[in-house]
């Protein structure tokens, strides 16, 4: 005789290995690690400090453009 499986506790195991597989995927297309975001962002923030620095007229407080 074989061994006695309770299926839905087969079911769950392995819908969790799905999601575990699906969620590797994502982590692979989507993520960066915090260092990243933040290398990123000061970046970001140098260039925007950069162009800004090169306006030739400052608009005025309440002003858009």
């Amino acid at each position: 005789m074989g061994e006695i499986v309770n299926l839905r506790m087969a079911r769950k195991r392995k819908a969790r290995a799905q999601d575990e597989k699906a969620a590797g995927e994502n982590r692979l297309l989507h993520g960066r690690s915090k260092a990243e975001r933040s290398v990123t962002k000061s970046e970001n923030q140098r260039a925007e400090a950069a162009h800004e620095a090169h306006r030739r007229e400052r608009p005025e407080p309440g002003e858009d453009r």
